[in-house]
């Protein structure tokens, strides 16, 4: 079935006025790989479709639950139970028909990403690491840095409400962030980051608002929303920083992954055209 002609100029014209002749055309032609599909990176989806990407390949293998629905653009009534990409691939076709959108079903893992990664169709413009296990981090950037790809990793937006603490720097410049305080732990001792290194040419989103801890109750249980009480840190929840875990806003998640789409299409305006 071929793509609905779009009229192209119309719909993502505003990118040139913004970025420039030459600075929206390397958005347009551009390649991102998107690992993590879900309250972060279906954000950064969004923002790279209407940006008239030309090819975005999406590495999930989870299913859209009800419980996504408060943060995940593509958790609709209508997609509860459907695969994450492939939500998102049918919501990209609506905004972009001509991107291509390539899906991989599976979970990165250190073991697994070295034969992914050679699977996937170069160039590679960019790469952004939407996810939060902390093994699939230090392996996507190990390759980003070895590649000298486009990098962004993003940080725990989980137990996070404030949006407008969310802010960018490198890696080695981060602070208040243990997911992405392992990263750089585990690339320093595997020798990938030397530690007289300044900048490590990994871009990260994080947030410097403390964690909060679930509360015990949700509102939408039983007991009284007043009666609630927030765990301390003895009691038992999810500690992997994840939005499943602890509690989530859409407002801090999409930020997240807003922030990271943002900064590559900006990194990618800003490279010299061959």
């Amino acid at each position: 079935m071929s793509e609905p002609e779009i009229d192209f100029e119309r719909r993502f014209g505003a990118l040139s006025r913004l970025y420039g002749i030459d600075g929206a055309k390397a958005i347009f032609k551009a390649h991102v790989v998107v690992v993590g599909i879900g309250g972060v990176g279906s954000w950064v989806c969004e923002a790279l479709a209407r940006s008239g990407i030309a090819k975005l390949t999406l590495i999930d293998m989870d299913h859209l639950a009800e419980s996504n629905v408060n943060r995940q653009i593509h958790a609709l009534t209508t997609t509860i139970g459907k695969a994450k990409g492939e939500a998102m691939k049918e919501r990209i076709a609506l905004i972009n028909p001509n991107c291509e959108v390539v899906l991989i079903d599976e979970f990165v893992t250190p073991d697994n990403w070295p034969e992914m990664a050679q699977s996937l169709e170069l160039p590679v413009d960019a790469l952004i690491d939407a996810c939060d296990q902390v093994k699939a981090k230090v392996s996507l950037a190990s390759w980003a840095l070895l590649n000298h790809c486009l990098f962004v990793s993003v940080g725990a937006a989980g137990g996070k409400r404030l949006a407008h603490e969310v802010q960018m720097d490198d890696l080695l410049l981060v602070t208040h962030d243990p997911l992405l305080s392992q990263l750089r732990y585990r690339l320093r001792r595997q020798g990938i980051l030397a530690k007289t290194l300044k900048k490590s040419r990994i871009q990260c989103v994080f947030s410097k608002e403390p964690v909060l801890n679930p509360w015990a109750k949700s509102v939408s249980s039983n007991l009284d929303p007043g009666l609630a009480e927030p765990l301390d840190s003895s009691d038992q929840f999810s500690s992997d920083l994840s939005c499943h875990g602890y509690g989530s806003s859409v407002s801090v998640t999409a930020t997240f992954g807003m922030s990271a789409a943002g900064w590559v299409m900006d990194q990618l305006a800003k490279k010299p055209q061959t």
